[in-house]
């Protein structure tokens, strides 16, 4: 296993619990098209990753934020990958991080990367896109969670805690 990206999932989810509840807590932001569009970004991005070094048993249905009834489901869809990711990890053969597998929404030219660097992006894109919520946020009045992961780190790296 890789223990530091075992390590920076860990924090991705504390910082997605974090986040929600923060939302949550100023109720007109789950209403702003800006943030629900860029929540379902980062947890169909997260997922996107999730099918593509995982066991693909499926086609991965690309979904937009209207395909969920609620804020309620998509943070759903949020935990289950959670829970998905982590089991991965924890399975994991270390010679699987090395293998080189395709990123099939780059096409021209096509992406041939390793599943360390597919995996290492995922939660980078995650990080990227909670700091542009949490702006957002700010602007709406409400209060942005500190997530940034060394927070996570002085915190004693705790579990995420999702309500």
């Amino acid at each position: 296993m890789k223990p530091h990206l075992h390590e920076l999932y860990g924090h991705e989810a504390w910082a997605d619990a974090e986040h929600w509840r923060a939302l949550e807590a100023h109720p007109e932001a789950l209403t702003d098209s800006a943030i629900r569009v860029r929540l379902h970004h980062i947890h169909l991005v997260q997922a996107g990753f999730l099918w593509v070094v995982g066991p693909r048993t499926e086609q991965f249905a690309i979904t937009k934020v209207e395909d969920f009834a609620s804020m309620g489901d998509l943070k759903k869809f949020a935990q289950r990958y959670h829970r998905d990711v982590e089991t991965l990890l924890k399975g994991m053969a270390d010679e699987r991080w090395a293998e080189s597998i395709d990123i099939p929404w780059f096409k021209d030219p096509p992406l041939k990367i390793t599943v360390e660097q597919a995996l290492t992006q995922a939660v980078m894109h995650s990080h990227y896109h909670r700091g542009q919520n949490a702006t957002r946020l700010r602007e709406l009045g409400g209060t942005p969670p500190l997530t940034d992961y060394i927070a996570w780190l002085w915190k004693g790296q705790p579990a995420p805690q999702w309500s």
